[in-house]
């Protein structure tokens, strides 16, 4: 299994970014091919350095390999123009990776 985690810095107004989020952006990512499951955050985000993080997104692939291709897709080019939109690259940070199982 893999995962795409997306960290979201606070947004200016929280309000739009919620709209554009829920309303526009998870959406378009509900459409990547390959993916088997989509979470957030609920709730505050506590980051023990202090760090201001409003939402985090999970998304998982079965591989690697299957977010690349999820990305290369019409869906996903799709997707990570709205992300641009929605949030600068300056308010987030991507981390994708496989993992097992210990």
């Amino acid at each position: 299994m893999a995962q795409m985690v997306v960290i979201y810095k606070t947004p200016e107004d929280k309000e739009a970014f919620d709209k554009h989020y829920f309303d526009i952006h998870v959406p378009l990512a509900k459409k990547l091919p390959g993916l088997i499951k989509y979470e957030v955050s609920k709730g505050p985000v506590i980051a023990i350095t202090g760090e201001q993080l409003y939402l985090i997104g999970t998304l998982y692939f079965e591989s690697l390999k299957a977010i690349k291709t999820a990305f290369a897709s019409e869906a996903g080019k799709a997707c990570a123009a709205d992300r641009k939109l929605l949030a600068p690259d300056t308010k987030i940070k991507m981390y994708l990776f496989d993992t097992k199982n210990v």
